[in-house]
């Protein structure tokens, strides 16, 4: 947070109320990466009781963006920020929105968990969800610990990151439909295990989005839509 000068305004009170946000960013980013760790547990563990838990959950983390947003909405009403401190607040508001929608996903992968408990076990896909599970937990991980540094070199090796990501789920989604092809009895199975990776994947891109954020922030520039190539250049300059 050293980049955005929190220290240099002339009211403590702001300074509070910046940090106020960041912490509280911070704060629902824990939230929803467990919540997403715990998803990809409760569909490997078949643990429906874990997967109805997350489902519960997810009120509040709708409640935590809302907060955010009304926390955010005050200060520019009141405040009316400036230059990198302007960027801050709007990349918060940004970012919690991606927060939030990564908790759909790991609600809809909580239930996938759900349904393939009642239904048997899958048959195949766990190695696949592991794996690209671990992947998105990381970049998810990655892309906080950017926002809370305000480090725009880790934002871009999670945008790299992502690149994998998309590579390993569409091998996944083809094994599962051939997995689908060589034995029907098993569609409605393969078909939980691909709803499931689709959210992962989503997740990644939810990530990918809250680093383009702190690109944003750190250097004033918006990557959105822009070439990798292009976001590593802003970044090194």
């Amino acid at each position: 947070m050293d980049k955005l000068n929190l220290d240099q305004h002339i009211s403590n009170k702001f300074n509070e109320e910046l940090e106020e946000a960041r912490k509280h960013l911070m704060q629902m980013g824990g939230v929803v990466e467990q919540q997403v760790s715990n998803s990809i547990t409760a569909i490997i563990e078949a643990d429906s009781t874990l997967a109805q838990a997350i489902r519960d959950r997810d009120d509040s983390v709708n409640a935590m963006e809302i907060d955010i947003d009304e926390e955010c909405a005050k200060i520019l009403a009141l405040r009316q920020p400036a230059a990198s401190d302007l960027r801050f607040v709007l990349a918060v508001t940004k970012a919690v929105n991606d927060l939030e929608r990564i908790g759909d996903e790991a609600s809809k992968i909580a239930k996938q968990a759900i349904e393939l408990t009642e239904n048997g076990t899958a048959p195949k896909g766990y190695i696949e969800i592991r794996h690209i599970g671990n992947l998105v937990v990381n970049m998810l991980k990655n892309a906080l610990d950017a926002f809370a540094r305000s480090d725009a070199d880790l934002a871009l090796k999670v945008l790299q990151e992502d690149k994998v990501v998309s590579m390993e789920y569409a091998t996944a989604m083809r094994e599962m439909v051939a997995v689908m092809m060589e034995d029907p009895r098993m569609i409605s199975r393969a078909l939980n295990v691909m709803w499931a990776l689709r959210s992962l994947e989503r997740i990644g891109d939810h990530s990918q989005n809250i680093s383009e954020y702190v690109i944003y922030l750190v250097k004033g520039k918006d990557v959105r839509h822009k070439k990798l190539s292009k976001i590593a250049k802003t970044v090194n300059k």
